[in-house]
């Protein structure tokens, strides 16, 4: 039992002597040592298993320690770093705390130095996981079938929570391909109606002519086909939820008689005289501005205000930037295994890609692009070779430097940005000039400064990649002028 719960610790030396030596330094210490002589089979050590500590040697054959400190902490494992090296200069050691080592240690040291400094590092290595694991219990990375952990979708699962089980009506508003069903019927399943029926019902699939039949059914002879009797979906919706998806394309005429029956409940049937009554939530979505449909007479105020008890705004996935990664890897697995490819991730380069395309169609675009991917090619890797238009036109920033390293399911890290950078030189207009030129040339001074990476720039102007990559495509500048190549 104690052996299971002992913390790990990964010795990476190259000199079996020296490894020996740290072996014996550290025998009596309630720990499981596993030592590797190279960064190659440390990397490989590391994405099985998460070690505790890791007693990283500098100087290795295969690949440098300094990439392997750099990777670890990108990765942001909760790994804590103790750095050997025979160099002690100030810039060598500057350079390792920068990139998240805990300690330096400079060879040889005593055994003592050793223990402690390894102490010290464990216990920070087990506070760290305990915040991790207790904020990672408070966010979700998936709420019913919506995926997302950023923090605006944290915020949509939180309303979600606080309003299912109210028999309010609900309006759910966002751009086309953000997911409005899936929350819709997230908010079902949250409800108490959980276990009765969801009845989803496009109104801009249906032609106009049949749409008053779809949602409240028909009697026999109402009209030439009607063969016999007909539910629509309020009937089929009884004592659950009716979502009326896309409601802001629902014909004007039929709009009057929406009204009446979400206010009473009650309607009746396609040429029927029966006056029928139904219990059920309303539930309606769409991407249009209804109160500019309101503006220009096309849809009825009175029916927007029934509908519009509470209001859900999805965000945009530009606007959820790290969601992008989890959603795209979500689906390569989905449809590597409905297509029997061996699929297991994606080159840094179209990750790097992925997360700076402003992806107009959403969440939808995301998943029929990634469907492409796998369905046109093969391979263990997804690379920028098999990017379809308009992706194969975005130049990636991500560096080539560890290009060496092996080929797992987690991304190459880009390079860290600096924890302090000079300040930008002086722009003040003189005379004064319209701001987006100073916003302009404040952001191709950023990512010159920063020798072409966005990712850095956008962290010393505080904003996300996305938004500069948006700025500089309005503004047509060509990416080959402002990004130096790998």
């Amino acid at each position: 039992m104690k052996t299971n719960q002992q913390p790990t610790v990964l010795l990476v030396e190259d000199d079996v002597v020296v490894a020996a030596t740290y072996k014996s330094f550290l025998s009596e210490e309630p720990i499981k040592l596993i030592c590797v002589e190279t960064g190659e089979a440390a990397l490989t050590y590391i994405h099985q298993t998460t070690p505790n500590v890791i007693l990283l040697d500098l100087g290795l054959p295969n690949i440098n320690g300094m990439d392997i400190l750099k990777y670890v902490q990108q990765q942001q494992l909760g790994t804590a770093i103790i750095v050997i090296s025979v160099e002690n200069s100030v810039e060598m050691v500057v350079e390792t705390m920068r990139y998240g080592a805990f300690d330096f240690l400079e060879k040889p040291f005593t055994a003592n130095r050793l223990i402690l400094t390894l102490r010290h590092a464990l216990h920070q290595s087990m506070l760290y996981q305990t915040i991790e694991s207790y904020e990672e219990k408070l966010k979700r990375r998936q709420y019913h079938n919506m995926v997302g952990g950023s923090k605006p979708m944290q915020t949509i699962y939180q309303i979600i929570d606080n309003v299912a089980t109210s028999k309010a009506s609900i309006l759910i508003t966002g751009e086309s391909g953000t997911g409005k069903e899936l929350c819709a019927e997230a908010i079902h399943k949250e409800s108490k109606r959980k276990d009765k029926p969801f009845i989803a019902i496009n109104c801009a699939a249906i032609p106009k002519e049949l749409m008053e039949s779809e949602i409240f059914g028909h009697v026999k002879g109402a009209f030439t086909g009607a063969a016999s009797d007909r539910q629509g979906a309020a009937g089929q919706a009884e004592g659950g939820t009716l979502f009326l998806d896309e409601i802001g394309d629902m014909d004007l005429a039929l709009q009057s008689t929406m009204l009446r029956f979400v206010q009473t409940g009650t309607f009746h049937k396609v040429g029927g005289d029966k006056l029928e009554k139904v219990d059920v939530r309303f539930l309606s979505a769409t991407n249009r501005n209804l109160l500019s449909e309101i503006e220009a007479g096309q849809f009825r105020e009175d029916l927007y205000y029934r509908l519009n008890v509470i209001h859900i705004t999805l965000p945009a996935l530009r606007k959820r930037e790290e969601d992008t990664l989890l959603l795209a890897r979500k689906f390569l697995r989905e449809y590597a295994q409905a297509e029997r490819k061996s699929f297991k991730g994606f080159a840094p380069e179209v990750e790097d890609i992925l997360l700076h395309y402003d992806w107009p169609g959403n969440v939808r675009q995301l998943q029929n692009i990634i469907q492409n991917i796998v369905v046109l090619n093969n391979g263990k890797y997804v690379t920028t070779d098999m990017l379809p238009a308009p992706l194969n036109e975005i130049p990636s920033n991500q560096p080539n430097a560890m290009a060496s390293l092996p080929e797992t399911e987690t991304s190459v890290p880009k390079e860290p940005v600096p924890l302090s950078m000079p300040p930008l030189e002086d722009i003040s207009p003189k005379p004064i000039r319209p701001f987006w030129q100073l916003e302009k040339e404040a952001i191709e001074q950023a990512v010159e400064f920063c020798d072409g990476n966005v990712v850095q720039a956008a962290y010393l102007l505080e904003l996300s990649p996305a938004t500069i990559y948006r700025k500089l495509r309005r503004w047509n500048i060509t990416f080959k002028r402002i990004l130096k190549s790998s």
